[in-house]
């Protein structure tokens, strides 16, 4: 079900997909993966990691000055702390641990490590093992978004393990 989101919370709910039912922070977590899957398309193998990288480390950017900024609004406007349809922090999180994550190898094995990011980041920001889980209670905007972020990292490091274990 998806109700209609508010004009000026429009970057906190990724235009409207945090009211996507059920699961919204799964849905916020798939418009940087769907962006690098693009890229991987359209880009040369040689111009993938860099520009991928880039459009990631902006897309947490901007996200996460959105969570920031909005946050406050967002909280009061949905009637608790870091409501669910607010996706913005899921987007930064997600992007972060695009940035950060390793890139393999040209063809389908790039399509596979994308799949495994998310799936990564989904459980750390769902089981939010220390010190994402304390990062929640900052204040406002900050709280909203400071555990996904340490989500992002945390899933980036899984993701870099998994490569070094693979390639022993």
């Amino acid at each position: 079900m998806i109700t209609k989101p508010d004009g000026n919370l429009r970057w906190v709910t990724f235009f409207g997909l945090g009211h996507m039912r059920p699961f919204p922070g799964t849905w916020g977590s798939l418009p940087p993966v769907v962006l690098a899957m693009l890229l991987l398309l359209v880009l040369p193998d040689a111009a993938y990691a860099p520009v991928m990288r880039l459009a990631m480390l902006l897309v947490a950017i901007a996200f996460t000055l959105a969570c920031v900024v909005l946050g406050d609004k967002a909280e009061p406007r949905f009637g608790r702390k870091d409501p669910s349809q607010v996706v913005a922090d899921e987007v930064a999180g997600m992007a972060l641990c695009l940035a950060l994550m390793p890139v393999v190898d040209p063809g389908w094995g790039r399509f596979g490590t994308l799949i495994l990011a998310f799936i990564f980041f989904r459980a750390m920001d769902i089981v939010k093992p220390w010190p994402a889980y304390s990062l929640q209670d900052k204040p406002g905007g900050w709280g909203v978004v400071l555990d996904d972020l340490a989500a992002g990292v945390q899933a980036a490091v899984l993701l870099w393990f998994s490569f070094i274990v693979a390639t022993i």
